[in-house]
This record gives structure tokens, C-alpha cells and sequence, in this order.
């Protein structure tokens, strides 16, 4: 059974921001890849050109471009009669995500260790206490930001330009599990506490240790996102399709 595409409403669906009329290609780009990783655009969701561009108040050609580009990283597949539809994760592709980012950022982290100066610790722990007075607050809209921006900030200290590259390239998937798992109180409690005690095993400069933690850490994600697909929430399912499904709409 094939994923039901949505229909588009022309002007609300994609509550597109003002545009400036140079680069309109790359800001069309953009607005969309930003409203596909939000989850404001569903997988399944047919993208329609003309329509897109009516909303926007410009032609088809900035919009087939950028509508090209997304579907060449990734964020739309084709459908067999034509057009595209955006892509949702699998189950075996969640499982495949955390385990490459168990591997690569667990050796980006071990590198840190090794490698950071001693104030580039004091962004990270700022991130910690804002991500702590969100978790206080009871805002956890901005959690999966923040958490990012961690995690950005330690393997950086890494030092090594093509290993960063490789986990950035897993960013946008990342984005997605990263909300289903912060979505959680308690989960994000968790992933508060274990980035204190990478810091704690950063300051000692226990680059085993700092591995291990990263990639626990990873895995504990990977485990709490699978049980949360399997429950069949529609707060957590709108994002994947089932094994086999994106399969058929193709």
C-alpha cells in the first residue's frame, strides 16, 4: 500500500518566508530542506513545481532547480508517473544512521580528548546549562538545537576536516532522530547527564573514555528511537515509512 501523498494547499502548506529576488533557486532550497527536517512537510508528501511557485510568487525554474537539488541529497524521491515526494527513513536506515555515527563520532570525540585546548571547553559547557534551563523550563522546542550544537562543538576539537565532513554529512538525518528523542523528558535528562561526563572525561584528557561514553551514549539513542518506531505513535511514525513502503512508491 503506497504512502498517502497529501495535497498541497498554495498558500498555507508551506508558510514559505519572505524571499529576495537574487539566489532564488538556493533560498527556495532552503526553506524547503529546513520545513522537510522540521517535519512540517511529511514523508510522502508530493512536491508540486507550479504550485510552489505560485505560493511564492515566482516562476517554475528557480523551483525546479532547487526541487532538483533536493532530490539529489536525498530529501525527495521520484514517484513512477512523475514529480517527487519527500522521503521518509527506514527502519534498517535508522538502525544504519546510529551505528556509522557510533563509529565516526565516537572517533571524532577520542581525537578531542587528545587535541583541545583547555577554553574550548567553556562552550560546551555553556551548552550544557542552556540545554539544562530548557530542560528546567519545561521548553524542550529547543532542545534538538542546542543538543546539535554540542555535539558540533565537540568534534570540531577533533582537528580533522574530512572526519567532520563524513558526520556532517549525516547531519540531516540526524536532525530528525535527535527530535524524536528529545521529545522525551527523561531522554533528554539522560543525554544532559552524559554529556557532563564526557566533559568530566574530556577534562582529563581520558580520550577512552570519552569514546566510550559518546558511542553508549549513541546507542542508547538508537535503542529508545527503534522502541518508539515500534509503538506506532503518529507523532513518531509521520516521519518513517515502514520497511518496504518507500520501496513501493517508487
Amino acid at each position: 500500500m503506497e504512502k498517502q501523498e497529501l495535497p498541497i494547499d498554495t498558500v498555507n502548506a508551506f508558510k514559505l518566508g519572505t524571499i529576495r529576488r537574487e539566489n532564488l533557486g538556493t533560498q527556495v532550497f532552503e526553506q524547503v530542506k529546513g520545513m522537510i527536517l522540521r517535519g512540517e512537510i511529511p514523508p510522502g508528501r508530493r512536491i508540486i513545481e507550479n504550485e510552489v511557485a505560485d505560493s511564492m510568487g515566482i516562476s517554475r525554474t528557480p523551483v525546479r532547480e532547487a526541487v532538483h537539488r533536493l532530490a539529489a541529497e536525498g530529501f525527495l524521491n521520484p514517484l513512477p508517473k512523475g514529480g517527487y515526494a519527500v522521503r521518509g527513513l527506514t527502519l534498517s536506515g535508522v538502525e544504519e544512521t546510529f551505528d556509522i555515527r557510533s563509529t565516526l563520532e565516537s572517533f571524532a570525540a577520542s581525537l578531542a580528548a587528545k587535541r583541545f585546548a583547555d577554553a574550548e571547553l567553556v562552550p560546551l559547557e555553556e551548552k550544557i546549562n542552556e540545554f539544562q534551563r530548557c530542560l528546567d523550563g519545561k521548553d524542550l522546542s529547543g532542545l534538538t538545537r542546542i543538543n546539535t550544537d554540542f555535539h558540533e562543538l565537540l568534534y570540531a576539537l577533533s582537528r580533522s576536516p574530512r572526519l567532520i565532513k563524513m558526520i556532517h554529512d549525516l547531519r540531516d538525518d540526524i536532525f530528525l532522530l535527535r527530535k524524536v528523542m528529545l521529545n522525551s523528558a527523561d531522554m533528554a535528562r539522560l543525554s544532559n547527564k552524559d554529556h557532563r561526563e564526557m566533559i568530566r572525561a574530556m577534562k582529563k584528557r581520558d580520550s577512552s573514555k570519552v569514546e566510550k561514553l559518546v558511542k553508549k551514549h549513541i546507542l542508547r539513542g538508537k535503542d529508545y528511537v527503534l522502541k518508539e518506531i515500534r509503538k506506532e505513535d503518529p507523532n513518531v511514525t509521520q516521519y518513517f515509512f515502514k520497511e518496504g513502503q518507500e520501496e513501493e512508491n517508487h
